[in-house]
């Protein structure tokens, strides 16, 4: 029987995912494959050896070893962060070891060299753990979705984000509170601001725009906004709104030009992203040929993750059985036929807001704000004034119709500079379904 040889760089939880998914499913592969997936040799400087279950296998500190190692097939990165993660997959492509990672924020960054080397070196590279953990999502845009245009991108694409969201709708915690509790039950890191301020999803949103787009997409083309800003009476006035604040990835293709961004979003309840609860991903695709497609589950942890790193290590060991590697181009797309975006500016962007502005309460207040709004063409649909104790400013709460946003940060800047404007003004975008995709 033939076998495919592994070696795995990293023995974290996704290390030790796949490692489990490989060993448990084994059987299975075999039947499915006609080949045994070898888990050969594993590096991590953290232990001191592996658990018995896979006494089989090679233990390392050194990553050297599996990449010079002429036996290994397949090379799996699951250290995460820049470097030396690069330079390991860098390494092992110029070693013609195929590579399989996990790791968004180096693709979304260095995803152009990694790619162009792995061309270069007639060997694959394997990412679907990159965007949405279990999820099948890269391969779905790959492959299911090859005879579409791809109009649009909008999906929730972190967890963490998502639980906070969901347990400040629901219980009406505050930011700070709810991501305490987060952190305490394993859903947020010691260090959460990858998660909260929507860095995390931009990685994504640049993987999926790459492939769906055929343009290079840099981590940077994506205006980024999180939800640390996001208070618990912005999602009470969602609700009487007939909306939800989620944290969304939203791109459309414009043919000449696409829109990058990630910010909180105001989305109708009646919405398929509005209804993604907990610590759920959901991404959206919509195509010419074949409209809406949602793909929904376990965007992180050990199982699902290791799950989609199996089926990059199964589908690039069928290339190697029949002899066709890179049947499937990386990025869906030709080499040869992948270009640089063109960025929708983001003042370009059309699309009702939601206002929440703290105010002195004093007559003439709101014929002042409102004024500055009329100045630069912006129709309010609605406003809302609630009062607090007696002597303190009040909120001003205003929904506008569609409008520009260089509009709105001009208007904005002029009304936080009233002297009778005693904090920031709260700006949410909200969600609409039009076929100018705004």
């Amino acid at each position: 029987m033939k076998k495919i040889h592994i070696g795995l760089i990293g023995f974290g939880t996704v290390g030790q995912g796949i490692a489990r998914a490989l060993l448990e499913q084994k059987s299975r592969i075999i039947e499915r494959t006609g080949a045994e997936i070898v888990l050969s040799r594993v590096a991590d400087i953290n232990l001191e050896g592996l658990p018995k279950e896979f006494s089989s296998t090679t233990f390392s500190k050194d990553a050297n070893d599996i990449i010079t190692d002429p036996e290994i097939d397949i090379v799996a990165e699951l250290i995460g962060g820049i470097e030396p993660a690069k330079t390991f997959l860098i390494q092992s492509i110029y070693n013609k070891k195929h590579v399989v990672t996990a790791n968004k924020a180096l693709l979304s960054t260095h995803g152009k060299e990694i790619f162009e080397a792995a061309v270069a070196n007639n060997v694959e590279v394997g990412f679907e753990a990159s965007v949405g953990g279990g999820m099948p999502v890269i391969k779905s845009l790959k492959e299911g979705l090859v005879a579409n245009k791809i109009k649009s991108i909008r999906g929730i694409m972190n967890g963490t984000a998502n639980y906070i969201l969901t347990q400040m709708t629901e219980h009406g915690f505050a930011f700070e509170e709810v991501l305490r509790d987060a952190q305490e039950k394993g859903f947020a890191e010691a260090d959460p601001t990858y998660d909260v301020e929507g860095v995390d999803t931009a990685h994504k949103l640049a993987i999926l725009m790459s492939i769906a787009y055929g343009k290079m997409v840099h981590l940077d083309d994506i205006s980024t906004e999180g939800i640390s800003k996001i208070h618990p009476i912005d999602i009470d006035f969602a609700k009487e709104f007939g909306c939800r604040i989620k944290l969304l990835a939203i791109s459309h293709n414009h043919d000449n030009h696409v829109e990058a961004r990630v910010h909180p979003t105001m989305v109708p309840e009646s919405h398929m992203l509005a209804n993604i609860h907990g610590a759920f991903n959901a991404i959206q695709f919509t195509g010419d040929t074949v409209g809406d497609v949602l793909l929904y589950g376990q965007g992180a942890g050990m199982m699902p993750t290791g799950s989609a790193v199996a089926a990059d290590i199964i589908d690039i060991g069928r290339n190697i059985l029949a002899d066709s590697v890179n049947r499937v181009p990386a990025l869906s797309y030709l080499p040869e036929n992948i270009s640089a975006p063109t960025i929708t500016p983001m003042g370009d962007l059309q699309c009702p807001y939601y206002f929440r502005i703290t105010a002195v309460d004093k007559p003439g207040v709101l014929a002042k704000i409102t004024s500055i709004f009329g100045k630069h063409n912006i129709s309010i649909k609605s406003v809302i004034q609630r009062g607090r104790s007696v002597n303190e400013p009040v909120f001003i709460v205003l929904r506008s119709h569609t409008a520009k946003e260089s509009s709105v940060q001009q208007a904005i800047a002029e009304i936080d500079a009233l002297d009778v404007c005693t904090d920031d003004t709260v700006t949410i975008r909200v969600l609409i379904e039009e076929q100018n995709g705004n």
